[in-house]
């Protein structure tokens, strides 16, 4: 099962009384979760997943409220603190054409715009309304990439394949001994 479910966020902690989980979603927009009827719960240092039905949602601060069936109080919500967040695959929406999830990008070549090797996607973070893509080197170093449109030359999905013209400079910081 967990092959097919993709982590989209973090338990922060409970909220209130009622059960309601403080999410940190790795999504653009909390309206994501409208998409979704149920999410699958994994605390840390536990290998199982645990499948709740979503009750409702809300944004809150710079989080979102989630409250699911069977979390009932704050003592049960407590046990789901730290808790990875996921949903599956199968219940995200359809994209249009040259459109991707951020979990799609992970494993995909960078090259830069003269066609040399830089590194794989390794992660992507959001930090605000940013999106970081991680880039490890073939030899071994990572570099923070912005992936704004502005440096981003090509995405060719059938490749997994991105080109990408940095910021000048950027590379110097990760890549000079």
């Amino acid at each position: 099962m967990a092959k097919d479910l993709v982590l989209c966020g973090k338990v922060a902690k409970p909220h209130g009384l009622k059960g309601e989980l403080s999410i940190d979603l790795f999504a653009h927009s909390p309206f994501f979760l409208d998409n979704f009827k149920v999410v699958y719960l994994k605390p840390p240092l536990k290998e199982k997943y645990y499948r709740f039905k979503i009750i409702s949602w809300r944004p809150h601060q710079q989080r979102v409220l989630l409250l699911v069936e069977n979390i009932e109080d704050r003592t049960r919500a407590e046990e789901f603190r730290g808790s990875e967040v996921y949903f599956a695959a199968r219940d995200f929406p359809p994209k249009e054409e040259g459109e991707f999830y951020l979990f799609e990008l992970r494993g995909w070549q960078v090259y830069l715009s003269p066609g040399e090797f830089l590194g794989t996607i390794n992660d992507i973070q959001l930090i605000g309304e940013n999106e970081i893509w991680e880039i490890k080197t073939p030899q071994g170093k990572e570099i923070l990439f912005p992936a704004q449109e502005e440096f981003i030359v090509q995405m060719l999905a059938e490749e997994k394949k991105a080109v990408i013209d940095p910021p000048e400079g950027l590379l110097d910081i990760y890549l000079n001994e």
